[in-house]
Parts: C-alpha cells; structure tokens; sequence
C-alpha cells in the first residue's frame, strides 16, 4: 500500500529545490544589481566610465580643493605603476592634467586596466574625468612603460565642507589581449 504522506513529500521536496534554486539565481544577480545601484545613486565612489563633456563654466577661483592620487597594484602584479604627483590643489570648475606612469616588468605583451575610485564616496559624482587612461585597455609590449593621461575637474556643485578628495586608480592585468 502507498504512503499517503508521499504527495506531502513531493511537493516539500520541490518547494525546497524551487527555493534552493531561487536563493542561487538571487546571490548570483546580487553583484551586478549592487553595482547597477551604485551607478544610479551615485554611491560607493565609483566614477563614470565615460569621459565628461567639457563645459565652460563658473571656475571657483576663491575655493581650492586638494585632490590626492594613489595607485594600486597587486603584490604579485607585473607593473609598476604610480601617480606622477601625490596631490594637487585645484579650483573647482577649472580643467586639469596630470598623468600616471605604468610600466610592464615582465618580457610579454600585457594589457591593463585601471578602475577608478573617489574618496569620500558622495564625492565620486563631483569628479568629471574628460580624458583617461580607464576608459579603455592598456596594451604595453614587454619592458614598455609610458605616461597615461588624466584630465579632470571638480564640479563647483561639489558641497563646501569637502575640501579633500582622493582618486585611487587599482591597475588590473586584463586577462583579454594578454599573450
């Protein structure tokens, strides 16, 4: 004779497997919503990956804001790669340029790719980078090393009890284009 609890069973057995299931696909979509979220808020440092239009604008000549670079790289990456100043002091709505060197230690071909962040996170949407090296891959021959190129400005809007903000670039070895 049948167990009458068999049904019951079943349709436990497949709720779990359901949730199971459910719980994967939303720890997996977890990241890329976060970063969606991110983007949309303007939170978690993040700068555009786009270049910002120039504007002429309003330069904030009586206001300076010190703008530190730092440069990160893996311990056991193959690059040197460091900011060639640590800080500048910059009028709000004026343009700038400075440059970041990076140089591969190794004889192959690598490509690298340089992810910006801005310290204090709020701050991130008030840092407009016109041009930069983050904006696409870094291919560099075995032994190259070069000067790569930041433009930028500090929006005006960017509130007055900011008066510090630090842009650090970690430079990735991109695993696409590396031979």
């Amino acid at each position: 004779m049948a167990d009458p609890r068999a049904p019951a069973a079943r349709r436990l057995a497949v709720k779990l497997g359901a949730s199971a299931v459910a719980m994967f696909g939303f720890g997996f979509l977890l990241v890329p919503i976060y970063d969606a979220v991110c983007r949309i808020a303007g939170i978690g440092g993040r700068t555009s990956d786009v270049a910002a239009v120039a504007v002429a604008g309003e330069i904030d000549a009586d206001r300076t804001v010190v703008v530190e670079f730092v440069a990160i790289r893996n311990e056991q990456a193959t690059w040197e790669f460091h900011p060639a100043t640590v800080s500048m002091e910059v009028h709000p709505g004026q343009l700038y340029d400075t440059t970041f060197f990076a140089r591969n230690l190794t004889t192959s071909r690598l490509v690298g790719q340089a992810i910006p962040r801005v310290a204090p996170g709020t701050a991130a949407k008030y840092f407009k980078k016109t041009e930069c090296f983050c904006f696409t891959p870094q291919p560099f021959d075995g032994g190259e090393g070069r000067d790569m190129g930041l433009q930028f400005m500090v929006d005006p809007d960017l509130p007055q009890h900011i008066d510090r903000l630090t842009l650090t670039y970690t430079f990735f070895q991109s695993p696409a284009g590396a031979s």
